[in-house]
Order: C-alpha cells, then sequence, then structure tokens
C-alpha cells in the first residue's frame, strides 16, 4: 500500500521548487491528477496534468460525493478524486497532493492516514518581500495574498509536520526524513 501525503503553503513559500527538487530526487513518489473545469492550456494533456471536466460532469461527482476535496477558484472547479487516490495507493503509489490548507484538512477527515506537510517562510517579512519580488499582481493583490496567509499558517498548527523553507537543501532534506521513513 502507498502513502499519502498532503502539501500546503501560501503563494510565495517556494512550495513548488521544494516539490520539484524533492520529485527529482525521489521518483517513487507521484503528485496527485487532480479534475478541473478549465480549459487545458497549450500543452497540457488530459490525465497527465488534470482530467479536464465539463461543469455537468464536476457537479455529478460532487453529487455522489467522489472528492475527498474540491474548490472553486477564479470561476473554474478543481478537485481530488476519491477512487483514483484510492486506486493509486492500493497499487503501492506514494501519492502527493498539493492542496489549500481548507481542502488538506477535509482530506484528513476522509483519510486520517493521510500526512500533511506545511511548508513555511522563513518570516512573514520575507514572504512579503517574495511576493512583491516577482512584480506580477498589484497592491491589492499582494495584501489579499498576506491576509489569506495569515489564516493558512494558523489552520497549519492542525497538521502533522511544518517546515520552514529558508534553506532549500536543509526544506527538502526535512521533506525527504518525513516522507522518506
Amino acid at each position: 500500500m502507498g502513502k499519502l501525503f498532503v502539501i500546503s503553503g501560501s503563494s510565495g513559500v517556494g512550495k513548488g521548487t521544494l516539490l520539484k527538487l524533492f520529485l527529482s530526487r525521489n521518483p517513487e513518489f507521484k503528485l496527485s491528477v487532480s479534475c478541473t473545469t478549465r480549459t487545458p492550456r497549450d500543452g497540457e494533456v488530459h490525465g497527465i496534468n488534470y482530467f479536464y471536466l465539463s461543469q455537468d460532469e464536476f457537479q455529478k461527482l460532487i453529487d455522489n460525493n467522489e472528492f475527498l476535496e474540491w474548490a472553486e477558484f477564479s470561476g473554474n472547479r478543481y478537485g481530488t478524486q476519491k477512487a483514483y487516490v484510492e486506486k493509486k495507493l492500493s497499487e503501492g503509489k506514494n501519492l502527493i497532493l498539493e492542496l489549500d490548507t481548507i481542502g488538506a484538512l477535509n482530506v484528513k477527515k476522509i483519510m486520517p492516514e493521510a500526512k500533511l506537510i506545511f511548508i513555511l517562510p522563513p518570516s512573514f517579512d520575507e514572504l512579503e518581500a517574495r511576493l512583491r519580488g516577482r512584480h506580477t499582481e498589484t497592491e491589492d493583490a499582494i495584501q489579499k495574498r498576506l491576509n489569506s496567509t495569515k489564516a493558512e499558517i494558523e489552520r497549519s498548527t492542525q497538521y502533522d509536520y511544518r517546515i520552514v523553507n529558508d534553506d532549500l537543501d536543509k526544506a527538502v532534506e526535512e521533506l525527504e526524513n518525513i516522507m522518506c521513513s
């Protein structure tokens, strides 16, 4: 039986970079494939990047209670199918879900064996500097992200593990110690 891990962390914390490095060093772990109602972008493949569904197909899965978690962002829905996760775990695959804290805590309710790992910034000031350093968002968008980060960090106290990403190599090592033991 494979193991299930859920990774969360605020925007700008470096979880994408951390996961990419972890996965390159640990090919026995796989990122879960989520469902979405958004249109595929150039180069994205159904079943590899996402399972692309119509609004009606997605709603049917909600109505039949087939998601571990789901959410709506910017008019599109995203969700993790229970059957997909259970199938991969029964095949002996170690699976990683990358979710927000609300989704992660929902997964934990349904699958208590899931290990939740929250990636923290070195400090709130450092996170703000990273977000501003991107030069990709308005001041209003940055403030919204910072406010949601405070709520996520509060919810992260319910996680099994918390890793501070102040040194990428050290953070990957901590992740490996948790996930590979």
